[in-house]
């Protein structure tokens, strides 16, 4: 009874991780396309909203620069989520100490330090590219690493890390099954 309790959630949840990582990305192409309309929730990763420029002013190839450089560091962390979402269908399948679960946590510790790095990098990088054809002294570079980056990196960290301790412990679990 309680294991169907456990696997009915766990697969709640890969549902759940799945809607995440798609409406993460097509929120955030959304807020390039249609900026006036998603304005409210688009500005956690358009960062045309806090240069205050209009991303229906743009050229195709700037808006399309925009998009891809912001979708980067999402790719990166719609890879630990689906890696989170492999890991719920795991345990949905009653694999709970398992060295495949392990890895699947551990790649969602990677994903999120990724996306993290990736979103500084970009980031700095979007800022010049949607300022490139202003005229010179008005194009901007904008480097940002705040408190929540650094909160992430480490969850990062800790996540990766009890992951390769829960793969060290399945290891030594099937080694003492071996000897009963």
């Amino acid at each position: 009874m309680k294991q169907d309790h456990i696997a009915r959630t766990s697969q709640r949840m890969a549902s759940i991780t799945m809607l995440l990582l798609v409406g993460m990305l097509a929120l955030n192409i959304g807020s390039w396309l249609f900026p006036e309309t998603l304005a409210c929730v688009a500005d956690f990763s358009n960062p045309s909203l806090k240069l205050g420029i209009d991303p229906a002013s743009l050229p195709w190839w700037q808006l399309l620069g925009g998009v891809v450089l912001t979708n980067i560091p999402l790719l990166a962390l719609g890879y630990g989520l689906f890696q989170l979402r492999a890991l719920f269908q795991r345990y949905a399948q009653g694999e709970y100490f398992s060295p495949a679960a392990a890895i699947h946590l551990g790649r969602v510790g990677r994903g999120i330090a990724w996306w993290v790095l990736l979103n500084f990098l970009c980031g700095s990088l979007s800022s010049v590219w949607l300022t490139i054809t202003r005229p010179v002294g008005h194009r901007l570079l904008n480097i940002s690493f705040d408190g929540n980056a650094i909160v992430a990196l480490f969850m990062a960290a800790c996540i990766t890390v009890i992951a390769r301790i829960l793969q060290r412990a399945s290891e030594v679990d099937a080694e003492n099954r071996q000897f009963v």
